[in-house]
């Protein structure tokens, strides 16, 4: 029995220095390592992130992530860590093992809780601000006015997408969406270039797009411009949403020739850009693709959200370049509408019949030459 025990104790001894020895090796080779010396357009490949734009949220973030301990490891692979994961979408080994950084999986999972937590405390409502003021309402209009598929008066774009995780294991049902999958249902406002007005990565999978809009904030702050007299100003959003004096919605059904025909078409042409978004926004981002599925809890999974739009908005403040598909001109079948059932159109009143004088306004006025169409 001595013998027994002896063997195994030398056996966990061995395991023990084995360890010890390939965190020795790990950071021998992570100090040999510097991602920064890789050519630009491959540190670009893998990292989706400038140089210049890497030191500088890493500059921005040490102190909150630099440690005591002179052995930790550097903040600078710390935020590497973390936004290759978002970059690529893979596992925490996986990514761990990539030959630039050269850490464990443990290791892994406290680079990426801490830098996101860092990024969604520090940087989230400095990148990611709503227009609020006159002078940063009037220059969204402007953007909007001078697209390449204008709608005067709208300052961004809205609609929601879901982003896949793991199944939680409280109110596992809430996340189920219409598609069978657990998921967060996350809202997003965005200008014509792309740029995150607002994010929203709190709800399930199982709210739908206009309960989401119902309890934002950002309905609450149009809802006060508009009764503190500010006119012709909206944001542009699907039917998935309520037509309001402050939110535009598509006229679905009506015949070529009809004001209400136009003015759908140009509206599901200005919206597109919340579709072009959601392209970008999750091939640039694979944690986020509908392939992957966040393995983490909700409150996690959407602080990922939240720090990936931040860089996504850092991107495009850094003119980073984007490769995407040129679908300016495309629309969906039905025009982009999603047609709702008679029941849930009656059950929308309040600003409803306000809105829809502002609607018929703007359609008199934008397309004086076509007539009104009837159902």
């Amino acid at each position: 029995m001595a013998i027994y025990f002896l063997g195994w104790e030398l056996e966990v001894l061995e395991e023990r220095v084995r360890l010890i020895e390939r965190r020795l090796e790990r950071r021998t080779l992570r100090d040999t390592q510097n991602p920064y010396e890789l050519p630009r357009s491959e540190f670009m490949d893998i990292f989706r992130l400038s140089p210049e734009l890497s030191m500088d949220l890493t500059n921005n973030l040490r102190p909150f992530l630099k440690r005591d301990r002179n052995s930790g490891i550097p903040v600078e692979i710390q935020v590497l860590v973390a936004v290759y994961f978002y970059a690529k979408g893979s596992y925490q080994r996986a990514t761990g093992d990539h030959f630039d950084l050269n850490v464990s999986q443990p290791s892994v999972s406290r680079c990426l809780h801490a830098v996101t937590d860092a990024i969604n405390n520090t940087l989230l409502r400095k990148w990611v601000k709503f227009p609020m003021t006159l002078i940063e309402r009037n220059n969204a209009r402007e953007q909007f006015s001078n697209a390449p598929q204008p709608f005067e008066g709208a300052i961004g774009a809205i609609d929601c997408t879901f982003i896949n995780i793991l199944a939680p294991k409280v109110h596992e049902e809430a996340f189920v969406n219409h598609h069978g999958n657990h998921s967060l249902n996350v809202q997003a406002i965005v200008s014509p270039k792309l740029k995150i007005l607002n994010i929203n990565a709190r709800y399930p999978g199982a709210r739908n797009d206009s309960y989401i809009w119902s309890t934002s904030p950002i309905r609450r702050a149009m809802e006060y411009h508009y009764n503190n007299g500010e006119r012709h100003t909206w944001l542009i959003g699907d039917s998935g949403y309520p037509l309001e004096p402050w939110l535009m919605t598509p006229l679905p059904h009506y015949r070529e020739g009809t004001r209400q025909f136009k003015y759908t078409i140009k509206h599901c042409k200005a919206r597109n850009v919340v579709e072009r978004f959601f392209g970008v926004f999750k091939s640039v981002w694979r944690c986020l693709s509908y392939q992957r599925v966040l393995m983490y809890s909700p409150e996690m999974a959407g602080k990922i959200v939240n720090a990936c739009a931040v860089l996504h908005n850092m991107r495009i403040h850094y003119r980073v370049p984007v490769e995407e598909e040129n679908i300016d001109n495309w629309i969906n079948d039905d025009y982009g509408v999603r047609h709702l059932e008679d029941n849930e159109m009656m059950e929308r009143g309040g600003p409803r019949a306000v809105a829809m004088r502002i609607q018929k306004q703007i359609m008199q006025n934008w397309f004086p030459d076509y007539i009104d169409g009837d159902l």
